[in-house]
């Protein structure tokens, strides 16, 4: 099982539900609030 990490609030994700695209590249959140600030200002948390 990979662990994937969360790039808002930096936690691993294990099992990704809540997922955004952006740029071409797919990313995973812990929660749905996570989403929502990553969707809100993505190029806060790409870098």
């Amino acid at each position: 099982m990979t662990k994937l990490t969360d790039p808002v609030c930096r936690m691993g994700v294990f099992t990704p539900i809540f997922r955004s695209d952006y740029n071409g590249k797919e990313y995973v959140f812990c929660s749905m609030s996570c989403k929502l600030r990553f969707d809100k200002t993505p190029e806060k948390y790409v870098k």
